[in-house]
């Protein structure tokens, strides 16, 4: 297991938040391995892997039901492990192969509407203001939804990442993604803006207060550090609190960027290069919160939509 979870740091570059998951739910899966009396993996059969599958959504006496998509990233883990093994040649079978991860439910993402979206960017503060803070979390707000960032990629964010001087003709960003992925995404004039004012006037005196060595973060926290998810998560949740709209999350902005897009006529190959999503498939779920755009352009568009 210590190997396999080397070979996914080192190999595939995973998020240390997925290595943390993957590890938990493989301890359970080789705990309840043992307690079957199974001291390898050339020992253990499919139905050891099904059992474990069926046990994850039932749940025990040390263990809450997991949902399908926490059971079906479990699943995928083991999965991951046995293949792992016999590729190393460290086991001879793979008897999760034909072990399929529970299916997930389709959710729609939670967009909100433009109107919605500029109530909540008025809510973070002026571009005028003098508090260098608030210059600061107008900045980032406007920066998600410009960009389409997700959140740990704004608050990873440095001042070399970003090309939007005055003598940037096109401005961008260069973002990185889930596994390390790189991706240049352009940046709109409000946010462009923002950014300007916040990197010239409120930036400056949020790093005066480090009293470490100057951190090259766009993003700074009152003490001059870098800003962490927490703390982008929790500016997001005074504006949205202000702004009358509470169920605002971390992804709302990046999911209405994106059906923004698509209802404005975007090709979902662009969003989906936008987003930095490895799979057209992904990015299709945004297709379905536009079905009532659709509904509306072929209801006015088709000659026989009405008789």
């Amino acid at each position: 297991m210590r190997q396999y979870l080397q070979y996914l740091v080192v190999e595939r570059g995973l998020a240390a938040n997925t290595i943390v998951s993957y590890e938990r739910d493989l301890r359970r899966y080789t705990e309840l391995v043992a307690y079957r009396g199974k001291g390898d993996l050339g020992e253990v059969t499919g139905l050891d892997v099904a059992e474990f599958a069926a046990a994850l959504r039932a749940g025990d006496e040390e263990h809450p039901p997991l949902a399908a998509s926490s059971a079906a990233r479990a699943v995928v883990a083991v999965r991951g492990l046995h293949a792992f093994a016999r590729k190393q040649g460290l086991a001879g079978d793979d008897p999760a192969h034909q072990i399929a991860p529970p299916a997930t439910p389709k959710r729609l993402p939670k967009a909100i509407t433009v109107a919605e979206v500029e109530r909540l960017l008025e809510a973070a503060g002026s571009t005028e203001d003098p508090d260098p803070r608030v210059l600061r979390d107008r900045a980032l707000l406007e920066f998600l939804y410009g960009t389409g960032a997700r959140i740990s990629e704004a608050t990873a964010l440095d001042v070399d990442d970003l090309e939007i001087g005055h003598g940037a003709a096109d401005p961008a960003v260069l973002l990185t993604g889930k596994g390390g992925k790189q991706r240049y995404v352009p940046v709109g004039s409000y946010a462009v803006r923002a950014l300007d004012a916040y990197l010239v006037r409120g930036r400056p005196a949020l790093a005066a207060a480090a009293t470490r060595k100057a951190s090259p973060a766009v993003f700074l926290n009152a003490r001059g550090g870098r800003l962490t998810r927490q703390g982008a998560w929790g500016i997001l949740r005074e504006a949205s609190v202000r702004s009358g709209k509470r169920d605002v999350s971390p992804h709302t902005l990046r999911h209405s960027f994106a059906t923004h897009l698509l209802d404005g006529g975007a090709d979902i190959r662009v969003v989906q290069e936008l987003l930095g999503h490895a799979s057209v498939t992904t990015t299709q779920v945004y297709t379905l919160v536009t079905v009532d755009k659709l509904r509306e352009v072929y209801a006015a568009a088709h000659p026989r939509a009405f008789g």
